[in-house]
């Protein structure tokens, strides 16, 4: 058996030493190397969860890819409810979708579910949005709180709707339903939603029906009240997707309207200004849904203009074009995903 010299480990500058409880043992014929980085970078955190959405609004799988690695999805289970153009958050376990629409032809539900990300199984009824009628919203947390807004009033997107400024918030690890948390800075929907850990981000989306626009707004996640201009999107566009670390947020995709987009942009979410290019998607495509690890974010499904059931990533920290990840094993569109490792998790 090998002897540790516990006196002897340092980080990697050597400044400091190392804290170490307990007695330390090691029963190896060779070397080994301690892992670095925290647990979600190591692989005890990193999975992300794809909401099943469709055109017909029909969809209730649930499917999942650890975020780390490339592959096609693992089937998780069922959706609670069937449902389409819903919003998402997560915590480190819980993940939630909220809204949406359903059937055809389509209704409006207000239906919170939630799942524990590191299981499988089916969705768990959580509560209500405090108001029917709202789908096609963009979502945010925090470890504690996850909140949602942008949602049109109409059952039937197409038939043309409003994007509000309300804002719901839910307290993740709890049960009940979402209360009212203040507004955004303009009435749209479609948008993409992200978050440090104090931090949270809606960019583009469209307002009036349909009408793409460029702008990003932001809030204190704990503080309730308006949120605040942050700048614009390097191209108004709204179906957009986004994923994120601590300290950038990365969007995709999305529609110009008419034309769909292959376009990727980054801001940095501690500072206020203008979205900076960041590459390109494998191809153009709208109403994604987006995962992150705060390393790589994913962005699946949607529409170019068919059902697409590819999937993509991109380096958060770096700039340039997504690379090809895997397949959905179910293709979809005008969903929502969760993970546990996300840029608002710290």
């Amino acid at each position: 058996m090998s002897e540790i010299r516990v006196n002897n480990i340092t980080n990697r500058d050597g400044s400091t030493g190392t804290t170490v409880a307990g007695i330390p043992v090691v029963d190896s014929t060779s070397h080994f190397v301690v892992p670095s980085g925290n647990t979600a970078e190591r692989g005890s955190r990193g999975r992300g969860v794809f909401f099943s959405g469709s055109v017909t609004a029909t969809g209730n799988v649930i499917q999942y890819i650890t975020i780390a690695t490339t592959g096609n999805t693992t089937d998780f289970g069922d959706m609670n409810v069937q449902r389409t153009a819903t919003s998402s958050y997560s915590s480190s376990t819980r993940g939630i979708a909220a809204g949406g629409y359903s059937g055809s032809p389509a209704v409006n539900i207000n239906n919170i579910e939630y799942i524990t990300i590191s299981s499988t199984g089916n969705g768990f009824d959580f509560g209500d949005l405090p108001v029917a009628g709202r789908n096609n919203a963009g979502g945010f947390s925090d470890s504690v709180r996850g909140m949602s807004s942008g949602y049109i009033t109409n059952a039937a997107p197409s038939t043309g709707g409003i994007g509000t400024k309300d804002i719901y918030s839910v307290i993740i690890a709890s049960l009940g339903n979402a209360f009212d948390f203040g507004e955004m800075s303009a009435q749209k929907y479609g948008q993409a939603g992200f978050s440090s850990p104090t931090r949270g981000v809606f960019g583009g989306g469209y307002f009036p029906f349909n009408v793409a626009i460029n702008v990003i707004d932001y809030k204190t996640i704990t503080s309730s009240g308006e949120m605040i201009d942050f700048g614009d999107v390097s191209v108004a566009r709204g179906d957009v997707s986004a994923a994120a670390s601590e300290t950038r947020g990365v969007m995709a995709g999305g529609k110009t309207a008419p034309a769909i987009t292959d376009v990727i942009d980054y801001v940095t979410i501690a500072s206020t200004g203008d979205a900076i290019d960041f590459g390109d998607l494998t191809s153009a495509v709208q109403r994604t849904s987006s995962v992150s690890n705060k390393i790589r974010g994913v962005y699946a499904g949607g529409l170019n203009p068919g059902l697409t059931n590819t999937m993509e990533y991109i380096t958060i920290a770096t700039v340039g074009n997504a690379a090809d990840f895997g397949d959905l094993y179910s293709a979809f569109t005008s969903t929502s995903a969760v993970s546990d490792a996300h840029g608002g998790l710290g």
